[in-house]
């Protein structure tokens, strides 16, 4: 189980989350949506432990406060963030960049062949072709990049995914594609827990969503069920941004 309990965060003096709670059980998919600037990223930079997000309160993984912990310790303990924009690395493989990756959470020391064996499905799943294996980390279209994203969530297997907006900028086929691969990301990892962040509820209808919370001035202002999205695109977030959760 995922849990935030009075989180405040602050980057350059400035209050960007502001006492939030939130609770993800296990085998959940929850969905946070609010309008630009209202601490939606900022959110998941602080879940992740990005050291320019100055937290405190509690980040509550399996009853273990992490919220003191690094980046790269969280990662181990199961945490995934996939980012709306991720930074390309000009010479590294994405071969190369996956498996090492691989060989550090999972402390194996697999193999090439072993490897591929692992990856060829879900690049299958996908729809990617083979080669980006063999492409270096730049370069990459839209809708490629979101889908190393996935590819990433789907090799490493987290406790708890954390989906940037990782629907922005695609067309409707490569959004079905990522839907499915978040739809089999649970079938295969049952107890994953993940929390979706978005502006936009087209994905939505793909995806079977247990809680959406819509986020304003850093908090939750708003909880409800799948029709909450509706009623979002029918209404606007005003209306919702004086509600208790």
């Amino acid at each position: 189980m995922f849990c935030i309990e009075n989180l405040t965060v602050e980057v350059e003096n400035k209050k960007i989350i502001n006492n939030l709670k939130l609770e993800i059980k296990k085998s959940s998919l929850h969905v946070i949506m609010g309008p630009n600037g209202c601490g939606k990223s900022s959110l998941a930079f602080t879940i992740m432990g990005h050291p320019s997000y100055l937290a405190s309160g509690k980040i509550l993984l399996d009853n273990n406060d992490i919220i003191s912990l690094p980046t790269e310790l969280r990662a181990k303990l199961g945490i995934f963030l996939s980012f709306q924009n991720p930074l390309e690395i000009p010479g590294l493989q994405v071969f190369n960049f996956l498996k090492e990756c691989y060989k550090n959470f999972f402390s194996s020391d697999i193999s090439i062949t072993d490897f591929k064996k692992i990856l060829l499905p879900y690049i299958e799943l996908l729809k990617l072709d083979e080669s980006v294996l063999y492409r270096t980390l730049e370069g990459f279209s839209g809708g490629e990049r979101k889908k190393l994203e996935l590819l990433q969530m789907l090799l490493f297997k987290p406790k708890l995914a954390i989906l940037d907006e990782i629907d922005s900028g695609l067309d409707i086929t490569s959004l079905e594609i990522a839907a499915q691969a978040i739809n089999f990301a649970r079938e295969e990892n049952p107890t994953i827990s993940i929390l979706l962040i978005t502006h936009y509820p087209r994905i939505l209808k793909f995806l079977n969503v247990d809680k959406i919370h819509i986020i304003n001035n850093g908090k939750i202002s708003a909880t409800g069920s799948r029709q909450l999205a509706d009623q979002l695109e029918e209404l606007g977030y005003e209306k919702f941004f004086h509600q208790n959760p």
